[in-house]
């Protein structure tokens, strides 16, 4: 397996990995923006009004979107298996 070829690997690992994080990174990007925004305009500083809606949008997110994570990592998985020629030699 030359460098390049390892190379190569770790550019598409990275980028599957970025695309099927990306859906829960930006939710919990906006809505910790969103939260935190309420948070200041009304003065409340409890945790807990932050944490709840946090993990219920991200477990919701999970529940709708794991079709596609799970497609999308098979599908990865597909072309590493079919192209296991390349790496062997």
């Amino acid at each position: 397996m030359t460098p390049d070829l390892v190379a190569e690997l770790m550019r598409q690992l990275l980028r599957e990995a970025m695309i099927v994080s990306a859906p829960l990174l930006i939710l919990t990007v906006a809505l910790s923006f969103v939260l935190s925004l309420v948070q200041t305009l009304t003065s409340l500083q409890e945790q807990s009004l932050t944490g709840v809606p946090r993990l219920a949008a991200i477990a919701m997110v999970l529940l709708v979107a794991m079709p596609w994570f799970l497609e999308r990592l098979a599908n990865y998985t597909r072309m590493l298996l079919g192209d296991f020629h390349r790496y062997l030699g």
